[in-house]
């Protein structure tokens, strides 16, 4: 693995390792390890990882959400730390061109594996704990879930505003579109949003992301349908 995709994976992840050789044993799969006969592999940090990213998203629930019941935040935490979002974050990070697999595992198509991609992300996870702590992980996993949290947490079983709002006008053949704006330090953004719809402003809503935000705006705008208001 080339020192160029290694600066790639970090600029993606968000974090620059002091000791870079952890996120290398991250991206080296079992396979490899025991063909080229490599003592170690990523999958301690691995299981270091699935645990701190449970932890984080467990935390940030019980933070969040004060009156949500064990159950609940069980089926929310399951639903966004699953292998499916752990594999589709792995493909934004490019994470499967970096892994390390050995013959077979590269002949049977590994690279673009769900459980070999989801366990990677979790490497890279335990490896920032390692090289760091766990604030700083925890952290950088609630920059990429918190709003898969928050819309499985506000909208369990049912479609999201956004989804909702653009079936109803398109009943009335018309289209939502969303402008946003962003104010504040890298650190600490508010975004605010508008929705439109043939020139008319419908909502207005504002969040710590840009997705929030634009949920927020058409939920107001659903409320002042339902009130009667015409687009």
């Amino acid at each position: 693995m080339t020192a160029d995709t290694l600066a790639r994976i970090q600029e993606a992840v968000g974090y620059t390792f002091t000791d870079v050789g952890l996120l290398f044993t991250a991206m080296l799969h079992r396979s490899y390890a025991a063909e080229h006969d490599v003592e170690d592999s990523y999958e301690r940090l691995e299981f270091l990882g699935d645990a701190v990213l449970q932890l984080s998203v467990t935390h940030y629930l019980y933070d969040e959400y004060p009156m949500m019941a064990e159950g609940e935040m069980a089926k929310v935490r399951a639903a966004v730390v699953n292998e499916r979002a752990l594999a589709q974050l792995a493909r934004e990070w490019n994470l499967g061109g970096a892994l390390r697999l050995g013959r077979g595992e590269e002949m049977t198509g590994g690279r673009e594996k769900e459980s070999i991609l989801s366990d990677a992300v979790e490497a890279v996870l335990g490896a920032i704990y390692v090289d760091a702590d766990f604030v700083t992980v925890r952290d950088l996993v609630l920059r990429h879930w918190s709003d898969m949290v928050d819309d499985r947490a506000t909208f369990p079983g049912r479609l999201d505003y956004k989804t909702r709002l653009q079936e109803h006008l398109a009943q009335r053949g018309l289209r939502p579109s969303y402008a946003v704006e962003e104010d504040g330090p890298e650190h600490a953004k508010e975004f605010t949003a508008s929705v439109w719809a043939n020139g008319e402003l419908l909502g207005k809503g504002s969040g710590r992301s840009k997705k929030r935000a634009e949920q927020d705006a058409a939920r107001a705008a659903s409320e002042v349908l339902a009130g009667g208001g015409d687009a």
